[in-house]
C-alpha cells in the first residue's frame, strides 16, 4: 500500500463481477484499495490494472465462508497499518432450489458470507471510523431483500437481513461522521446465476443482462458519496422493489416463485 494520503476502500468479493467493478469505480475516484476474495489470481490481475491508473491495491485472499475469517481479515489489515476509510461488504453467495434439496453445507456458507461475515467485519472496522470521525460503509444487498423468494428462500432472507441491518445502522450512526449506504442491485450480468445454479430460471434466462456490473458500481458509488441510505440500481428494479415491499404476499409469492423456478 502506498504512503499517499489517498483514502482506502476495502472491497470484499473483489475478484469479479460487482466487486471488481466497485474497486474500479473507487480507484477512478481517487481511492487506494484493499481487495478481498477467495481467488488470488483474479485479484492480482485487477490490482495490476488499478495500478496502471495510479491506485495502489493490496491483495488479501480470504474465504469469508469460513467461521472466523472476518476477524482474521480485520487483524491482517490492522497488522499492515492500513486505516480503512470505506468498507464495501460486497461478497455474497446464492443457491437456487427448494430449501430441503439444497446442501446443508451450502446453506451454512450462504449464512456465513451474506450475514455473519458481513456483520462481523462491519463491527470490527467501524470503531476506527467512529474514532476518526469519518468513514463510509456500503452493504451490498439486493432487490431480493424486499420480498420472500421461494426457490431461493435463504438467499432472499439473507438480503432482507442486510437491508434491515443497513437501514438501522445508518440511523444509529447519525452524527458520528460515518455514513451507511445499502446498495440493492437487481439481475446483473455477472457469474452469480451460474454459481447459484439458477441459470435455467426465468430470471436467469431473461433478466440477467438488465444491467452491467459497471453500471451498478457507478450507481452505488454515487449513492455512497451523496449519503443516500438505500440505493436501488435502475428504474425497473425500483419498481420490483416497491412491488415486493407493498403488494400483498398472495400476489408477490407466486410471481417470485415463477421467476426463480426452472423453465421447462
Amino acid at each position: 500500500m502506498s504512503s499517499s494520503n489517498r483514502p482506502v476502500a476495502l472491497v470484499t468479493g473483489a475478484s469479479v463481477g460487482i466487486g471488481a467493478a466497485l474497486a474500479r469505480e473507487f480507484a477512478h475516484h481517487g481511492h487506494d484499495l484493499v481487495l478481498v476474495a477467495r481467488r488470488t489470481e483474479a485479484m492480482v490481475r485487477l490490482a495490476e490494472e488499478l495500478g496502471a491508473t495510479g491506485a495502489a491495491a493490496t491483495v488479501i485472499p480470504s474465504d469469508l465462508g469460513r467461521p472466523g475469517a472476518a476477524a482474521t481479515l480485520a487483524h491482517e489489515v490492522a497488522s499492515r497499518g492500513i486505516a480503512i476509510d470505506v468498507l464495501v461488504n460486497n461478497a455474497g453467495l446464492g443457491a437456487a432450489g427448494r430449501f430441503d434439496r439444497i446442501e446443508t453445507r451450502r446453506i451454512g456458507e450462504m449464512l456465513q458470507v451474506n450475514i455473519v461475515a458481513l456483520t462481523e467485519l462491519t463491527r470490527l472496522i467501524l470503531p476506527g471510523m467512529i474514532a476518526r470521525g469519518r468513514g463510509k460503509i456500503m452493504l451490498v444487498a439486493s432487490i431480493a431483500g424486499f420480498s420472500p423468494g421461494p426457490n431461493m428462500a435463504v438467499y432472499f432472507a439473507s438480503k432482507a437481513y442486510v437491508l434491515s441491518f443497513g437501514e438501522a445502522l445508518a440511523y444509529e450512526l447519525g452524527g458520528t461522521g460515518v455514513g451507511v449506504t445499502v446498495l440493492c442491485p437487481g439481475a446483473t450480468d455477472t457469474e452469480f446465476f451460474e454459481v447459484a445454479g439458477s441459470i435455467g430460471t426465468s430470471v436467469g434466462r431473461r433478466l440477467r443482462r438488465m444491467m452491467s456490473a459497471a453500471d451498478v458500481a457507478r450507481i452505488g458509488y454515487q449513492a455512497l458519496a451523496a449519503g443516500q441510505k438505500v440505493a436501488i440500481a435502475g428504474p425497473m428494479n425500483r419498481v420490483l422493489a416497491a412491488s415486493g415491499r407493498y403488494l400483498p404476499r398472495r400476489i408477490v409469492m407466486p410471481i417470485a416463485n415463477m421467476m426463480m423456478s426452472e423453465e421447462r
